[in-house]
């Protein structure tokens, strides 16, 4: 499957806007962690653009979520990576990858990222630096959605939370038009 018409999918599968530029997010994260790893940033990208396809449809049944999504995916030809990675953002599968594990971490980072960026008077990506998201982190009722521990398992695949946050802000700087942000 080529990005576009990934793209195109996971388009068709979101009436919420926001839940759209979640995907393109995560999918900016996932590329982000490829290029620092130096693994296929086509696959990680494909993962984090695909991750949440079921959303919508699996909001009242979250335990079938990702599940959903395997079964729309069988249709194509996608690596078994990246359906694993995609199990694996919602527990449904072991972390034993980078790639799962990095999915993991990178889903709710991006809800963090957009709430220090909407905390700045003009509501930028590009006015946010690491030190204010982790002053931020640190406030349990900032972002409450944006589950810490889960974030904290970037340790789990090497990467000290600093450095975690600032390869995930950059990655969605660069498409903060995209996001609106």
């Amino acid at each position: 499957m080529e990005r576009k018409q990934a793209y195109e999918l996971a388009k068709s599968k979101f009436s919420n806007k926001n839940l759209f530029k979640h995907v393109l997010a995560v999918e900016a994260v996932m590329i982000g962690l490829a290029e620092h790893f130096k693994e296929d940033v086509n696959k990680w990208g494909l993962a984090g653009l695909l991750h949440d396809l079921d959303y919508e449809e699996t909001a009242n049944d979250p335990d079938r979520h990702t599940l959903v999504t395997e079964e729309i995916l069988k249709e194509y030809e996608l690596d078994p990576d990246i359906i694993e990675a995609i199990k694996c953002h919602n527990d449904k599968a072991p972390r034993n990858k980078l790639i799962g594990k990095a999915i993991y971490a990178a889903d709710p980072v991006t809800g963090l990222i957009v709430a220090a960026a909407l905390m700045h008077p003009d509501k930028k990506l590009k006015s946010v630096d690491v030190p204010f998201i982790l002053r931020r982190y640190k406030e349990k009722r900032f972002a409450a959605g944006a589950n810490r521990e889960q974030i904290q398992t970037c340790e789990d695949f090497g990467m000290k939370l600093e450095e975690f946050l600032d390869v995930s802000l950059k990655a969605m700087q660069k498409i903060d038009k995209e996001l609106g942000l």
